[in-house]
This record gives structure tokens, C-alpha cells and sequence, in this order.
């Protein structure tokens, strides 16, 4: 492990805790603790712990930032309530996607409304750089990265609220999804939002650097009777397949866009100008383009980015992300096809080291929780 990497507050806790820890977007990370498959079975069944302070948190202050985030995101910020959070994509002027964000709208108690985005840690100072090079002279906005100062958990699972919610000045209950607030967690001020990215009920915490270990700490003790467990990147990799979340570099890409990649909810296309709207237009109905779809694959071997996916000896499509699924014991993979086979129910094959094994299209996603 190189000194260079940044660290995140609780990535001594992580190695004292048996973390093995891995390179991930220039962040020293735990992928793992003990096993993949009891960490994602965890989160599945009761509550999983995870250190994402790697995600880039930028924040956006003063009477500008509405219209100026709405000028570079696909979904429409202008007229978003207090304590809404949106997922949404920045996309370049050929209509590919630079990074897929949730942008926040909240306020801190008697303090002015604010922006905040949520980015993919890999694409922070390049978004950063967007949006600084898209300020206009005289636009009352001011862009904050909040990244190092402070630090984020996701806890997520049928039981995360209830090992959240006696340590937060928030009723979590009273918290619609894809909603967040500024509050207290353990004494400390923060915001908490019900977000996440596996599939799962749960939320996502934002708090001072110096107060993330405290607030880990309590929050396991908390919910060990539970059965709640810190979880790596592995696992929240294949709870993410599970529910048929994108992974930037992977299924989103400078190249792909929105509408390849099924991420219509997230495009708003009518009344309003943003960077890559002419190219979303043409683009849309285009049926050259691949698009993203699910597999289930005939065997237990596991489809890796960038395998073929093949119609007889014709190449349709790539893989983009594979596994063997934990919760549903079936290798699961995402791939970009032709529009032509792109159609659940269509047999293909993937290539696996130089051998084919069938398999099957399948609606997105995998796996839905319980309601």
C-alpha cells in the first residue's frame, strides 16, 4: 500500500479490524473484512456498515446554484423542495456521461439553502473542474469540496434504520426515500439522507472527519444484537449488481449515454438547456446503440468486464460487470448488447476464457427486496 493513497478517517479503524485494504480511485479501502458473500448476506438479512468517505462532496452555496447546477445536470435542480435528493447524470456535449451524482437541497438549521453532490470518487476532481470551468462572470455561486473534511457512512439493510435512528436528532421513520436533513448524530452536526446504492432499505450519514469513528463505533454496538457487521467494497459490489445499479467506468462511461443506459427517470429533456440536450434529442430513439441489459448465465462461472457476449459466432455486446449472486446462488452478469437482442428472453453466450457458456436476457434488476 503506497503512501500516496488518501485515507479516509476510518481506515486505521480498518486495519485494526482486519481490513484488507486495497487501492480504490487513489483511496486506501477495505474491500473486505472476513468473507464477501457473510458481509452481503448481512446487509441482505440485517444491516451492513460501509465507509464510502472516498465519495466526493461537493457543496454549492449562494441564490445562484439552482440555476447554475440545472444548466449541467440532466435532471431539472430549479424548483427541487428543500430536502429532496435527486439522482441525476453530468453529461458532456456529445451527450456521454461524465459521472452519475445525487444532488442534495437542503439547509442547515438557521442558515441558508444549499446544493450538495454526491460523485463518484474517481470523477471528483473532474467534476470539480467542470463545474468551476462552467461558472459564469458575476453568477453568485460559491463550490466548496467538502471530500477531506469530512467523512460518509452508508449503513444499509432491512434493519438500518433501527441502528441508526436512537443516535440521530431525526425521526429516520418520517424520512421519505430519496429525502435528507441536517441534524445531529451523535452530538455531532451533520446531514443524514434515506439513500443508498444496494438494493436495500438504510441511509447515508455525513459528518465532521473527527466525529466518524465515534459515530462507526456507536452505531455497530448498537446494532450487533441486530446482526449488523462492517462490509468492504466486494460486498457492495455484488449487492449493487443485485439491484441492477450502474457502476461508473463500468456501465457509465464518457462514451455510453442515459438512454443506452436505461436511465431514462433520470433525463428531463423538455423546458429547460443543460450540456449534452441536443445529443440526448438525436441519440434517444437511435437504434444502433446498445443498451444495457441483465444475464443470468447457464453456469457458476463468473462473465468479467469486457467479455464477449456472442449470437451464435456473430459478437453482440460486451460484459460490463459479472458475479456470482450470494442472494440468488446464480452467476448475473450487466452487459451492452444490439438493440436487436436486447429483448429479455433472448439466448446469447458469453465468452469465459475462450470457451462459451449460455446465457439467458433478463429484466433489470436481479433482485428487489421485500416491501
Amino acid at each position: 500500500m503506497t503512501s500516496s493513497l488518501l485515507k479516509t478517517p476510518l481506515a486505521d479503524w480498518h486495519l485494526a479490524h482486519g481490513g484488507r485494504m486495497v487501492d480504490f480511485a487513489g483511496w486506501q479501502m477495505p474491500v473486505q473484512y472476513d468473507s464477501i458473500v457473510a458481509e452481503h448476506l448481512a446487509t441482505r438479512h440485517a444491516a451492513g456498515l460501509f465507509d464510502v468517505s472516498h465519495m466526493g462532496r461537493l457543496r454549492l452555496d449562494g441564490p445562484g446554484s439552482a440555476a447554475f447546477l440545472d444548466r449541467l445536470l440532466t435532471r431539472q435542480i430549479c424548483g427541487m423542495s428543500l430536502g429532496k435528493i435527486r439522482y441525476s447524470l453530468v453529461c458532456n456535449e456529445a451527450g456521454g456521461v461524465l459521472d452519475d451524482v445525487l444532488v442534495y437541497h437542503l439547509q442547515e438549521h438557521g442558515g441558508a439553502p444549499f446544493h450538495l453532490l454526491v460523485v463518484n470518487a474517481s470523477n471528483r476532481q473532474k467534476i470539480l473542474d467542470w463545474l468551476k470551468s462552467h461558472l459564469q462572470s458575476g453568477e453568485e455561486v460559491a463550490i466548496t469540496d467538502q471530500t477531506l473534511s469530512t467523512g460518509m457512512i452508508a449503513v444499509q439493510g432491512p434493519r438500518a434504520l433501527a441502528c441508526v435512528e436512537p443516535l440521530v436528532g431525526a425521526d429516520l421513520g418520517g424520512l421519505a426515500y430519496f429525502t435528507g436533513t441536517a441534524t445531529t448524530i451523535c452530538g455531532h452536526l451533520g446531514l443524514i439522507s434515506r439513500t443508498g446504492y444496494t438494493g436495500e432499505d438504510g441511509c447515508e450519514l455525513i459528518v465532521p472527519a473527527a466525529g466518524v469513528v465515534e459515530i462507526w463505533e456507536k452505531i455497530l454496538a448498537h446494532g450487533r444484537e441486530a446482526g449488523a457487521r462492517p462490509a468492504g467494497l466486494g460486498a457492495r459490489d455484488t449487492l449493487r449488481l443485485e439491484a441492477g445499479l450502474p457502476l461508473y467506468g463500468h456501465e457509465l462511461t464518457e462514451t455510453i449515454d442515459p438512454f443506452q443506459a436505461g436511465l431514462a427517470f433520470a433525463v428531463n429533456l423538455e423546458g429547460r438547456e443543460f450540456i449534452g440536450r441536443q445529443a440526448l434529442l438525436s441519440r434517444r430513439d437511435d437504434p444502433t446503440l446498445p443498451r444495457r441489459v441483465g444475464l443470468v448465465l447457464a453456469g457458476r462461472r463468473v462473465a468479467r468486464h469486457d467479455y464477449r457476449v456472442l449470437a451464435g459466432n456473430e459478437t453482440v455486446g460486451w460484459v460490463t460487470s459479472g458475479t456470482f449472486s450470494p442472494s440468488l446462488e446464480q452467476s448475473i452478469a450487466m452487459a451492452y448488447v444490439d438493440r436487436a437482442w436486447a429483448t429479455p428472453g433472448r439466448e446469447l453466450a458469453v465468452e469465459i476464457r475462450g470457451s462459451l457458456e449460455a446465457a439467458r436476457v433478463v429484466k433489470l434488476p436481479f433482485y428487489t427486496r421485500a416491501s
